[in-house]
């Protein structure tokens, strides 16, 4: 009999996301203040956005 609640990962992109959102609740719970948006980035693993130029 098929068990419908036996479901398997399989997706690499979803797998990907909850490790990501794992990570953030875990540095969150460990943090006393709020995470800054630089350490959101570094935990996710993203660059800032380059400034845009002035005066060209």
């Amino acid at each position: 009999m098929h068990d419908q609640f036996d479901v398997s990962l399989e997706d690499a992109e979803l797998l990907r996301e909850v490790e990501l959102t794992t990570n953030l609740i875990i540095a969150a719970s460990e943090s006393d203040e709020r995470l800054s948006t630089e350490e959101i980035d570094e935990i996710l693993g993203v660059s800032p956005l380059p400034s845009p130029r002035t005066g060209d």
